[in-house]
């Protein structure tokens, strides 16, 4: 029997965010709140910037939230930041996405005002914005979720989630391709990443892709091939997901925008498990300047040096 995640704190967190959100803008704490609103399609929310107190009201926060707003601070909306300190509503995933462009120098703690949401869950990109959640709706990464509460943020409304225990989805997916022979599991993935039309949208969507200039865009030398073909689309998403590693915070946006339908968070998923097991690092809310393949240490694994 399919069983409902109960999501009625949701609304309770929709007023605390919109009373804070009016509290420090009016008080000129911030400048502009990044949030979420509603969108046209009945039950969907969309990414909203507000710079008065008086839109505080459009902002919600619903299963349908699904958006990693850290972006917007980012490459997306580079005027955004320029207008002074701003607020931004996160869910754990983001979060972790904004303390790794921390460590990074994209941002710094001091120019944000986090707005942490006690979140359950959001829905699946596969099912429709009206569509309740439940352990059939809910989006495979929010089965793994291990934060829930956001940590070390300026606010965060009282409500505290009652998660429901879920199957793993993408350790269970990462569990049956690893059954399979080192042929089959090439075969599964040719076939994914033949799909590809190289649209980029994993790119754009990424927090951590912040480049002025991609490597693989540039032509001199050519790194990658940028027409959509079997070797240049293999070459693409594998380094994009060895890029990633030890970065990457969990929130699958990729995955949801590719518009092939392609299984990208499963790379960076299986690149999180290795990374936690040869060095046991895994991205969180901790602020490093080094991540794991960036530095070097006396207990690291030396056994593939002959």
């Amino acid at each position: 029997m399919t069983s409902l995640i109960d999501t009625t704190i949701y609304s309770a967190i929709t007023e605390a965010i919109r009373v804070e959100a009016a509290r420090i803008l009016s008080e000129g704490e911030v400048t502009a709140v990044v949030g979420y609103a509603a969108a046209r399609r009945k039950g969907s929310a969309q990414p909203i910037v507000i710079n008065t107190a008086a839109d505080a009201g459009q902002l919600i926060f619903t299963p349908s939230c699904v958006n990693n707003l850290a972006v917007y601070l980012t490459k997306a909306k580079k005027e955004i930041s320029k207008t002074g300190k701003i607020g931004i509503v996160v869910k754990g995933c983001d979060l972790k996405a904004l303390v790794g462009l921390m460590g990074e120098s994209q941002l710094k703690r001091e120019d944000m005002y986090l707005i942490g949401v006690p979140c359950i869950g959001v829905l699946a990109s596969t099912v429709q914005p009206a569509t309740g959640l439940t352990a059939e709706t809910i989006a495979p990464k929010c089965t793994e979720c291990d934060a829930h509460l956001p940590q070390g943020c300026d606010f965060v409304p009282a409500q505290t989630p009652v998660v429901t225990k879920l199957e793993h989805k993408y350790a269970a997916e990462i569990a049956r391709l690893e059954a399979l022979t080192p042929a089959e599991r090439w075969a599964y993935w040719k076939e994914q990443f033949t799909k590809c039309i190289k649209c980029y949208a994993c790119r754009q969507v990424c927090p951590f892709c912040f480049c002025e200039q991609c490597l693989c865009d540039r032509n001199k030398p050519q790194m990658v091939d940028t027409t959509p073909r079997p070797a240049g689309n293999a070459a693409w998403h594998i380094v994009r997901a060895m890029h990633l590693a030890g970065r990457c915070a969990g929130c699958a946006e990729c995955e949801r925008v590719c518009p092939m339908d392609i299984p990208l968070n499963l790379l960076n998923r299986k690149m999180a498990m290795e990374l936690k097991e040869l060095y046991d690092y895994e991205a969180g809310f901790d602020v490093l300047d080094k991540g794991p393949l960036t530095m070097f240490t006396d207990k690291d694994d030396q056994s593939f040096i002959k």
